[in-house]
């Protein structure tokens, strides 16, 4: 997941996150401008892949699904990804989410930032990430 954490997750993770703790920072629109396009073209190639396989790597679930499981995790916490566009990534995210392993993990908070609509649902409906919620 070197790509998608170069292309999207730490700019998204520093914009939101990062900067608002620090004195006098705000969030550069340019930049999640920049990362949510690169995300929309991560999620086809996730979609391309679920299609035709029931794990990121094949039939059988291997580290590959957890960490992209932890980068959607931390955006959808955010809220920037439109499930509703999401198709088989999805549905498989969903499956990640319903894990023992994985649902402790929906608990974690950051401090006076509540996640977005639905982040912590197992079986949760698409959610419009340009609407407040």
């Amino acid at each position: 997941m070197p790509r998608l954490n170069d292309e999207v997750t730490r700019y998204v993770l520093e914009e939101k996150i990062a900067k608002r703790d620090s004195r006098g920072a705000t969030p550069e629109p340019s930049v999640l401008r920049a990362a949510k396009s690169n995300l929309g073209e991560h999620m086809l190639y996730f979609n391309w892949l679920l299609a035709s396989r029931e794990w990121l790597a094949g039939e059988v679930m291997t580290l590959a699904d957890f960490a992209l499981a932890a980068h959607l995790s931390s955006l959808d916490y955010t809220g920037d990804i439109d499930w509703g566009k999401a198709g088989e990534t999805r549905d498989w995210y969903a499956r990640i989410k319903s894990r023992p392993a994985f649902r402790t993990l929906l608990n974690d908070r950051v401090v006076a930032m509540p996640p977005h609509k639905g982040y912590a649902d197992l079986d949760f409906e698409p959610v419009d990430p340009t609407r407040p919620g």
